[in-house]
């Protein structure tokens, strides 16, 4: 029987509490082939072979002559599971695993499904439990977000870094309540400081704010069809340093003569 890529991952899906990443399942890889691997005898001493540490596990599993073996020795080790475990598997052959793993929760329908985030894979209850989840964590149901706090929280995503004065041109309100309330949900977060007159605070979004919408990076945030972000960066200067009208822009240009002819072009400077 071949190794099972994917019941190992599924069995490591489920003891991890934290996003399980690629990277991290080839280290896994990694370090039990460093585990497997005999270590070398010092001089002189002789090199054991497999069949004598398969006589020496028998009889330690048998124990001494005229007792019974121990009940809660270790089972043989599944051969899908780790017998013939390449010592190189590939992102590739991760992701078509998890997609697979992915495809099976979501046939059996029994309340769990396998996302993709920025961190990595996890399991994670449907969203129809989520009422259930809350009722045994005594949890309250979550608040929406304001308009306000969306509109504010669409700004940061899509102009970040960014400071709360762009915020407040663009949207043309204050916008501190908003920034607090994001921040306190963990949505944004303070990412250094402009390089601007007062070193004003510069905002971005974060992991968290990814695993709201269901995202896996920012590149998936959807394109704005209203203006580019070039457009936007050239508003954004003519608003924050509005450019002063000219005695021409005001009506208030040099004041031409009534009369024409020699006599009012001598009277010119």
């Amino acid at each position: 029987m071949a190794f099972d890529l994917k019941k190992v991952l599924k069995a490591l899906l489920f003891s991890s509490s934290q996003p399980l990443a690629i990277k991290d399942v080839q280290a896994a890889i990694s370090r039990f082939h460093e585990l497997a691997a005999p270590s070398p005898a010092p001089a002189g001493e002789a090199v054991p072979t497999a069949e004598g540490v398969v006589a020496a596990e028998g009889a330690a599993a048998a124990g001494p002559a005229g007792e019974e073996p121990e009940v809660f020795a270790e089972p043989p080790e599944d051969v899908a599971l780790y017998g013939e475990v390449p010592t190189l598997v590939t992102s590739a052959q991760i992701r078509e695993a998890m997609d697979a793993i992915a495809a099976d929760l979501r046939a059996a329908d029994d309340g769990l499904l396998l996302i993709e985030g920025s961190t990595g894979y996890r399991l994670a209850t449907h969203p129809r439990f989520a009422r259930w989840v809350r009722i045994l964590r005594q949890e309250p149901t979550p608040a929406k977000l304001s308009q306000s706090s969306l509109e504010t929280l669409a700004v940061v995503a899509y102009r970040q870094p960014v400071t709360r004065t762009e915020i407040e041109t663009i949207r043309g309100v204050a916008a501190e309540a908003g920034i607090a309330r994001l921040l306190e949900r963990e949505l944004i977060a303070i990412t250094g400081r402009a390089e601007l007159p007062g070193r004003p605070l510069q905002y971005g979004t974060t992991d968290k704010f990814l695993e709201f919408l269901g995202l896996k990076s920012l590149d998936e945030l959807p394109a704005s069809d209203v203006l580019t972000p070039r457009q936007i960066d050239e508003w954004l200067h003519y608003a924050t340093n509005p450019h002063k009208p000219g005695d021409a822009a005001m009506g208030l240009e040099e004041e031409l003569p009534l009369t024409s002819g020699p006599a009012a072009d001598s009277a010119r400077p």
